[in-house]
C-alpha cells in the first residue's frame, strides 16, 4: 500500500526527503591510487572526503587491519539533491536495489561519466557506491537521545514510496523485476 495519494502527491508529513547520500570508492590499497580516488571524489561530489579502513585483517589480499583501503563522502541537503540530479541518469535503476525501509544503493562505472571528469590514462578508470537514504518528517523521534521511540509501521517509508518520490521528483524511471 503506497501513500501516495491518486493525485500523485503524498501528505505534507507523509512527503519523503533525502537524508543523506553517501559516495563511496573502495581502492583496496592506500597510497597513490588511493590519493587519486580521493581527489576524483572531491572533485565529484564537491566535498572534502574521509578516509575509510580496514574493518578486519584478509590475508588474501594483502589487507591488515586498520589500512586505508577506500574514501567516502556523505552528502546532506542541498549538495546531495544536486548530487542526484547528476548521478541518477548514469545508473539504470531495478526495485531490487530498493530495501524494506526505502533506501537504495546503486553504482557508477566510470568516474569519467559524469560531466565534471575526463579520462586521464595516467590515473586511469575509477567506480563509485552510492547509497541514498530516505526519511519522513518525524524520524528524529528514533535518533534523539531522550525519549527516544520506534517509528510506527504506518509511517515508516516503504521502497514504493520511494520509488515514487524518486519518480516524480528526480524524472526517473525504476525497472520492475521481471519473474521468470
Amino acid at each position: 500500500m503506497s501513500s501516495e495519494s491518486e493525485a500523485g502527491e503524498f501528505h505534507e508529513m507523509r512527503e519523503p526527503t533525502v537524508e543523506k547520500v553517501v559516495v563511496h570508492m573502495g581502492v583496496g590499497r592506500g597510497g597513490e591510487p588511493l590519493a587519486q580516488a580521493e581527489e576524483i571524489l572531491g572533485e565529484v561530489a564537491g566535498q572534502q572526503p574521509v578516509r575509510t579502513t580496514a574493518k578486519r585483517t584478509i590475508q588474501d589480499f594483502n589487507v591488515r587491519e586498520g589500512d586505508p583501503i577506500g574514501a567516502k563522502v556523505t552528502l546532506r541537503g542541498e549538495d546531495a539533491a544536486a548530487f542526484l540530479e547528476t548521478a541518477l541518469p548514469l545508473a539504470a535503476l531495478r526495485e531490487a536495489q530498493f530495501d524494506e525501509t526505502g533506501n537504495f544503493s546503486f553504482g557508477v562505472e566510470e568516474h569519467t561519466d559524469f560531466p565534471s571528469q575526463e579520462y586521464d590514462p595516467d590515473i586511469g578508470i575509477y567506480g563509485l557506491d552510492v547509497t541514498v537514504n530516505l526519511v519522513r518528517p518525524g524520524y528524529r523521534v528514533s535518533k534523539r537521545d531522550k525519549m527516544a521511540r520506534p517509528i510506527p509501521a504506518r509511517h515508516r517509508l516503504t521502497a514504493e514510496d520511494a520509488i515514487a518520490f524518486l519518480e516524480s521528483n528526480f524524472d526517473v524511471d525504476v525497472a520492475a523485476e521481471e519473474t521468470a
